[in-house]
């Protein structure tokens, strides 16, 4: 007797495909021709909203999931636009209003927005370019597995062919995947 498809719930990978735009439909990102997406559920891997909705699907499962901002990747944060010395620019220029730079913090890097170009200084938009947006994604599950051991050690799902990543890294310092 087979045993039924596992649903998604707390510690179990899923694999799944996506297309993703915002409610304006401005702004399109998709799996599409690349790998999918391998997560575990239930630590904060992907977007809290998409994560809500996950709860319960199975593998074959297709869904249209809507996600409102404070459960996507936030509100604007008008103060998180800052006028920031080239110096600090990991990206070389010259610079352009609208493109993406990577800046040195205290942190280490992140990603900013170029909304002004002076002589020295650059001011920049840190908010994620999604803030503020009504999140509408299409998914596909194409998998739902427990995890290993490891991967609950590590928080993280380590995909088809095992380890997958370098372990020189801080944890708790991944980018949300969508």
């Amino acid at each position: 007797m087979t045993e039924p498809p596992k649903s998604i719930a707390d510690d179990a990978v899923v694999t799944f495909h996506y297309k993703l735009r915002d409610a304006e439909g401005s702004f399109t990102e998709s799996s599409d021709g690349a790998s999918p997406v391998v997560y575990l559920h239930g630590r904060n891997n992907i977007v809290p909203g998409l994560e809500t909705e996950m709860v319960g699907k199975k593998s074959g499962d297709k869904f249209t999931a809507t996600v409102a901002p404070e459960h996507g990747y936030g509100e604007r944060n008008p103060d998180a636009v800052q006028r920031v010395p080239v110096k600090h620019l990991a990206t070389r220029g010259p610079y352009a209003t609208g493109q993406m730079v990577a800046v040195q913090t205290r942190d280490g890097l992140r990603q900013g927005r170029v909304v002004k170009v002076g002589h020295f200084n650059v001011d920049l938009d840190l908010n994620h370019p999604l803030a503020g947006k009504t999140l509408v994604f299409d998914i596909e599950i194409v998998d739902v597995r427990d995890a290993t051991g490891e991967e609950l050690a590590h928080g993280h799902a380590h995909g088809p062919e095992g380890h997958g990543h370098d372990h020189g890294h801080d944890h708790g310092e991944h980018e949300q995947q969508p």
